[in-house]
């Protein structure tokens, strides 16, 4: 009997033969084993919280949420190994009682590890790769259910292929990460124009630890965030009825009221945004990592993200704002900047070089594929690579070609998973057929 199957934000579904919930990483071992046996697929499913059809299949959906254990924590090395279906929200719980962090998070944290780790989950800061540079060790439950440890050390190229490997090459059982020990962080959030963003770009970017910022589409506005290592004696967290103001009733409350309105009226998109860009006013204050790092997000929109070399943002967000102007593009939507720095998975989207990251998003029930697709298109010609987990158009022939090591991740993947047992429709399109 099939069951509907659906991610965070609506735009996939599917339905599988079984879903299956492992409850302990044998119980995993011979759920992959015997689906393998019955010729059916695998896919493995945290939260969701993809935009593609990466976790989507019609053989046996594994649900891991009973396999987010804490496994071993070793304080004096910062090394934290857990099971892959932990959420991140409970990571940051866990890392904060036993004295330590994640370097850099990006600022949603409802993901798994493993989803995170297998699509490329980011965060912004310069001088920080993402979250798959902080993994120094896997075990993956591949197609004839064994269970195969990697690292630097062991299995090196499957290590580097698995870091990000899109659910292509097994199932993430268990992660270690290299954590550090707990920091503060002080915000400093406000409004700037987007010309003098541009025109001090390079400067926000080096200066800062972890900088991003937030263009509002038919305006010339942005919001800024700027997040550094706090050093003072005591940290300054926002109060709660402050907070709840500005990050549940501005942020959330108010903006998805402003985006409805924005849906049932197309043509006061520029207005929405007018109001939006002048409605969240500057703040400063310090607070645990990853309380500053992430923010609750309870409007639920579709998402298109694409990864730049840094020289060619300046001309993409340009492309960008003349086609929103031209075509009366109805978004409500800031389009999100964020920054991160190279690093060597196969398949990660900041491989080889130092990234800049550009977010287009569209609020649920508004029409989105001429805008992500025009966007796509824009970023395509200026050497972009898509997100994994985010919306785009590109196949295996167009990807190939931006990334050094895609066939010898394909190579590995041949390897691992020789029959194709942990593929789909999404995967065939942009690895191509197992």
């Amino acid at each position: 009997m099939t069951v509907l199957w659906r991610n965070w934000s609506g735009t996939q579904r599917a339905w599988p033969t079984r879903v299956e919930r492992p409850t302990s990483v044998e119980e995993l071992r011979g759920a992959v084993a015997a689906a393998a046996d019955a010729g059916l697929r695998v896919k493995a499913v945290g939260s969701g919280h993809s935009f593609t059809g990466i976790a989507a299949t019609d053989g046996v959906l594994l649900r891991l949420n009973a396999l987010a254990d804490v496994v071993r924590v070793e304080r004096d090395s910062g090394r934290v190994t857990v099971e892959g279906g932990m959420p991140l929200h409970r990571l940051n719980q866990v890392l904060a009682a036993h004295g330590l962090a994640l370097p850099n998070l990006g600022d949603i944290d409802r993901q798994t590890v493993a989803g995170a780790i297998s699509t490329g989950t980011h965060g912004t800061g310069a001088r920080f790769p993402g979250l798959a540079a902080q993994v120094v060790g896997l075990e993956l439950v591949v197609a004839d259910g064994e269970l195969v440890t990697c690292s630097a050390e062991h299995h090196r190229d499957l290590f580097a292929a698995a870091r990000v490997g899109l659910g292509a090459l097994g199932v993430i059982a268990r992660v270690t990460l290299r954590c550090v020990p707990a920091f503060a962080l002080h915000a400093v959030e406000g409004p700037m124009p987007l010309a003098d963003v541009l025109s001090d770009l390079d400067t926000l970017v080096s200066a800062n630890d972890h900088f991003e910022f937030y263009w509002f589409p038919h305006t010339g506005l942005t919001l800024t965030k700027r997040n550094n290592r706090w050093n003072g004696d005591r940290i300054r967290p926002v109060g709660p009825v402050a907070g709840w103001w500005e990050d549940e009733f501005l942020s959330n409350t108010v903006f998805r009221w402003a985006n409805r309105l924005g849906r049932a009226v197309p043509a006061s998109a520029p207005l929405v945004n007018a109001v939006s860009a002048r409605a969240l006013s500057a703040r400063d204050y310090s607070d645990v990592s990853h309380r500053v790092f992430t923010s609750p997000r309870r409007v639920v929109f579709a998402e298109t993200e694409w990864a730049l070399p840094c020289s060619a943002l300046r001309d993409v967000l340009g492309d960008l704002r003349r086609f929103v102007r031209r075509e009366r593009v109805a978004t409500t939507f800031p389009v999100e900047v964020r920054f991160a720095a190279a690093d060597d998975a196969w398949l990660s989207t900041a491989h080889g070089r130092d990234t800049a990251y550009v977010a287009v998003h569209q609020f649920e029930g508004m029409p989105y594929r001429h805008y992500f697709d025009a966007f796509g298109q824009i970023a395509a010609a200026a050497g972009g690579r898509p997100h994994w987990g985010k919306l785009h158009r590109l196949d295996a022939e167009a990807l190939a070609s931006r990334y050094p090591r895609f066939d010898d991740f394909l190579a590995r993947r041949r390897a691992t998973d020789p029959t194709g047992v942990f593929t789909n429709p999404y995967l065939d399109r942009v690895l191509g057929p197992a």
